[in-house]
């Protein structure tokens, strides 16, 4: 019984295939490191900013890793869980800048709330979860530098009463 391909055919399929799979390893390395450092920058922008998971990680996960949108607060969440800002927090502790009545109270409504807003989000289609999602940030970003217009303004009118 002859086989239908010759030995010199199998080498080759195998040379492709090891080829194929160093390809593979190379692309897989590279994910890594895209993810690592993703990390490494939320990471620094939480310790600077206190911000991170919904703001800077959802939409990274977005367009970088291209996953959809529930699966990317999904991960988020999953990502968040265990480091959630625990340097930060020490350095922040150390120099007595935690509120921890404040903490705990938001904490048991975050948990409460978590998981209310899980029950609306995961039946939602991805695409409108998407548009929430960027509106919100975008009603954020507006009130943010709203109050820092009202503040800079303040600033401007005590500096006036001060030096009169």
């Amino acid at each position: 019984m002859e086989l239908p391909v010759s030995a010199s055919q199998v080498k080759i399929v195998c040379a492709r295939s090891a080829g194929l799979a160093a390809v593979g390893e190379i692309i897989r390395l590279q994910i890594t490191l895209i993810i690592l450092l993703l990390g490494l920058g939320v990471g620094v922008l939480m310790g600077l900013l206190g911000i991170g998971g919904g703001i800077v990680l959802v939409p990274a996960l977005v367009h970088v890793l291209h996953l959809d949108q529930h699966m990317a607060q999904g991960t988020s969440l999953f990502i968040l869980l265990p480091p959630v800002g625990l340097g930060a927090l020490l350095e922040y502790r150390r120099q007595g800048q935690v509120d921890f009545r404040a903490g705990v109270l938001c904490a048991v409504g975050m948990l409460l709330g978590g998981y209310a807003g899980s029950l609306i989000a995961l039946p939602m289609p991805s695409k409108t979860l998407k548009e929430l999602f960027g509106c919100f940030l975008m009603l954020s970003a507006i009130l943010l530098w709203r109050k820092s217009r009202l503040d800079a303004e303040n600033d401007r009118k005590d500096l006036k009463l001060n030096h009169g």
